[in-house]
């Protein structure tokens, strides 16, 4: 009998399970329609830890050049996810496809009312500033002029900042998968009155954070719990009894939540470290399928990294190709220098060839995937892409926007990343506090919500599927580097190491 529990990589020939193989039969899949030979080559690939980015870049190429290939990439994808991964329950293994078939233990829920009255306020913090109405409008035509944000993106905040009344969420019920998570909207949800159903680890720790962030605002918290729990006890009880695991309590969480007589709208922003982020995007992605296959009106919510490869207009590749040429000389000395003595490894020239689309129109590739990250990430993130494409595809509200480069936690505690974030500004790259992406993402989600002319609206006709992940971008400027962002990441490190020793007239001219 076996002792793993709940949702696991594949294993194969009673052997340890391997990501690697599980990650190239998944993209293999997903390209076996639209290339066959690449997709052939994919499952041969014996380095996959360092040549993944070249399939991943070759699923967006491929998926430009005609509007149909995107969906089909995206279901060969999920059915091969969903018919690989595996559910251990009571030593027995099932497939991730039959998951919801399985008995269920009924989840309680708990309702807690937050303690303020205060009417919903939004507003931007940055750099120690509050910002609002005139001057939060100044900032935005900054970061646009800047290429930190694109247009769309900009545009959607200003009509959040022109619909103040959008922001009473009282008619909303909106569930947070990993409802504590850093990069989260829950701070912002408990001060607009939101009827939030939070879901996450029975863990006293998280769910001290999630009570007395909701009991600090005007917001409604539903929460699971595997026990009957008394709402009238002290926090110090409840933050004992509340939680649900979503690698474990997969079918209970999806069960729980079909029974809410109100409309979702579904947030995956459950984030884990390594190969278990993998497997909560595929609990999440299982728990969403179902309750959107019972509950037709719900909406979809996912945050895509900048760190990753897109089809994106024209026009942003002319801007990188622009801000190649304008260099400094003294950046381009120094870069042709560093280039030159590291083979060609730093400071290669972003590609900016153009792909035709069946549409009629050509798109760039915008390929800022970081190697070190490794394909696990890739590949979590990746499906969260397919889910939201297929699904806006079929009819439903899919928000779906690329949150900045963020100095969480999760992220600074790499030192190498931690300097890049220092040193980004060397390359007109901006990379934000999480206070600040939290105002501008939870704004966004509501904006996707509210505003009938968003792209995230099925009923609006985007040119191309993979315009989806266009609409709202803040890449913090990554997408109009001068360089292959990951051959110049390692330098902006450096750069950023040495904010603190160099003089900084000498920073002052490389960054002219």
């Amino acid at each position: 009998m076996s002792t793993l529990d709940g949702l696991q990589f594949p294993h194969f020939e009673n052997q340890k399970p391997s990501t690697s193989r599980t990650g190239r039969a998944i993209i293999a899949e997903a390209l076996a329609g639209v290339a066959p030979q690449l997709s052939q080559q994919t499952l041969s690939e014996k380095d996959w830890r360092k040549q993944y980015p070249k399939y991943f870049k070759a699923l967006v190429e491929y998926g430009i050049q005609t509007c149909q290939n995107p969906i089909q990439i995206a279901e060969q994808g999920l059915n091969k996810a969903h018919g690989s991964f595996e559910f251990y329950r009571h030593g027995q293994k099932h497939l991730l496809k039959d998951v919801m078939s399985l008995d269920a233990q009924p989840l309680h829920t708990v309702k807690i009312q937050g303690q303020s009255t205060a009417a919903p306020e939004w507003y931007v913090p940055y750099q120690g500033q509050k910002l609002q109405g005139q001057t939060l409008l100044e900032q935005i035509q900054r970061w646009e002029d800047g290429g930190i944000i694109e247009h769309s993106h900009a545009q959607a905040l200003r009509a959040a900042v022109a619909h103040p009344e959008w922001f009473d969420l009282s008619d909303r019920t909106m569930v947070l998968f990993g409802a504590a998570s850093e990069a989260g909207p829950l701070t912002w949800l408990s001060k607009w009155k939101a009827n939030i159903v939070a879901v996450d680890l029975p863990n006293a720790r998280v769910w001290n954070k999630i009570l007395e962030t909701v009991q600090q605002g005007n917001a409604t918290l539903y929460a699971p719990a595997t026990e009957a729990v008394d709402e009238n006890s002290t926090t110090e009880l409840l933050k004992e009894q509340l939680g649900a695991n979503l690698l474990t309590q997969t079918p209970e969480i999806a069960q729980w939540l079909t029974q809410f007589e109100q409309q979702l709208d579904l947030a995956a922003i459950a984030y884990l470290d390594g190969e278990k982020h993998v497997r909560v995007v595929m609990a999440m992605d299982a728990i969403m399928q179902a309750v959107s296959a019972q509950k037709a009106e719900t909406s979809l919510m996912f945050m895509c990294t900048p760190t990753d490869v897109y089809a994106v207009p024209a026009d942003v590749i002319q801007a990188s190709k622009d801000k190649y040429q304008q260099r400094s000389k003294a950046q381009q000395l120094l870069t042709r220098g560093v280039s030159t003595v590291t083979a060609q490894h730093f400071f290669q020239k972003n590609l900016h060839d153009l792909v035709h689309s069946d549409n009629g129109q050509d798109y760039g590739i915008a390929d800022c995937l970081v190697v070190e990250q490794g394909p696990n990430y890739a590949l979590a993130k990746r499906i969260q892409q397919w889910r939201a494409t297929l699904a806006r595809h079929q009819g439903q509200r899919v928000s779906i926007n690329i949150a900045p480069s963020t100095t969480t936690y999760s992220v600074t505690k790499n030192p190498l990343l931690k300097a890049a974030f220092n040193g980004a500004s060397l390359f007109d790259v901006e990379a934000f506090a999480p206070e600040t992406t939290n105002a501008i993402m939870a704004a966004l989600w509501i904006h996707d919500l509210r505003n009938p002319q968003s792209g995230a609206n099925p009923e609006v006709t985007l040119n191309h599927p993979l315009e989806l992940m266009m609409e709202g971008a803040n890449h913090g400027g990554l997408w109009r580097v001068a360089y292959l962002a990951r051959t110049a990441l390692p330098f902006a490190a450096l750069y950023g190491f040495a904010t603190e020793k160099l003089p900084k007239g000498l920073l002052a001219k490389l960054k002219k």
